[in-house]
């Protein structure tokens, strides 16, 4: 059997120059910009312009680019071969599809049908679930692909004990670098408008989730959850990451931050935890700042993901 998985993620600007156009296409979309359509498309080519000098100077910092779709095509490689040591003898095939650059919908399913699949799984590397996310993702996939073959999906795995094993050995690592003076574990997920919650939106639920389990399976931690990325003038949903940093320099106590709701390294971990966050914290007094990678292609996370697809199958 031929088996397609696609691989969902919101992509990146691959140079300096394409960093409007990714912002027009986030701005753009229904899911992030949620007024009527008339009017969305030129708020969003406004907000880009204005937001593009900003953006391309936070890109600057990291070699003009980001790193997302090299990080998520060597998870679909690791993906294929984790599927591949099962011995079904299937054909495995890792589909990267990104929301707001290269590759987008509309290239990821002509590849897919070159390919001509038996099966398609669609699995996003969001693993908390938010309409702002994976629903939009799984809204473009669905208005571009008219395959005639069965499509299983995989909605979200906040708590899936692959994804849950590999952040715990990478958090136990970040504690262990942090030394045994007091230190705490900010869980900082990406943030998002308090009225799509209050809409009914899962993801702060399911960011909890996947943040009590890793903390319980430590055990023993001074931990909280707080959300960083805020832009715009609405009401987000908190506490913020600078707040927790700022409240952790009071407390006299180092942070150890595990970016808990992103799978790869983009320019919200790269610039603003691992720079701007760092500075935060050195200018608030917290003695000792810690950040945990993301989980990228670690064993155990990728195992996670080939159970969840053999699952959907």
């Amino acid at each position: 059997m031929k088996v397609a998985i696609i691989l969902f993620n919101l992509g990146g600007p691959d140079s300096l120059e394409a960093v409007q156009p990714f912002l027009r296409n986030l701005f753009g979309d229904p899911a992030i910009l949620r007024v009527p359509s008339f009017v969305r498309r030129p708020l969003a080519a406004f907000i880009a312009r204005r937001r593009a000098p900003k953006a391309r100077a936070i890109y600057e910092q990291i070699g003009g680019a980001s790193p997302i779709l090299g990080q998520t095509e060597a998870q679909a490689r690791a993906l294929e071969a984790a599927l591949g040591a099962g011995g079904e003898g299937h054909e495995w095939r890792g589909y990267v599809c990104m929301r707001y650059w290269h590759p987008l919908t509309e290239a990821t399913v002509r590849a897919v049908d070159r390919f001509k699949p038996d099966r398609i799984v669609l699995l996003p590397l969001y693993p908390q679930y938010s309409t702002a996310t994976t629903a939009s993702s799984f809204a473009a996939w669905n208005e571009r692909a008219r395959f005639k073959v069965p499509t299983s999906v995989v909605n979200d795995y906040p708590t899936e004990p692959g994804f849950i094993a590999a952040s715990v050995a990478l958090l136990k690592e970040g504690l262990a670098e942090a030394g045994s003076a007091p230190r705490r574990v900010l869980f900082s997920a990406h943030g998002l408008p308090e009225r799509i919650i209050k809409a009914g939106d899962p993801y702060q639920t399911q960011v909890e989730q996947t943040a009590k389990a890793i903390a319980d399976t430590i055990g023993g931690l001074d931990w909280t959850v707080c959300y960083q990325s805020r832009v715009g003038p609405l009401k987000w949903i908190g506490p913020s990451t600078e707040a927790e940093i700022e409240r952790a320099g009071r407390d006299k106590v180092g942070v150890v931050l595990y970016p808990l709701s992103f799978v790869s390294e983009h320019s919200e971990t790269l610039v603003e935890l691992d720079i701007e966050y760092r500075h935060l914290a050195e200018k608030a007094g917290v003695p000792v700042y810690v950040r945990v990678p993301t989980v990228g292609t670690h064993p155990l996370f990728i195992e996670g993901l080939a159970r969840l697809v053999r699952d959907a199958l």
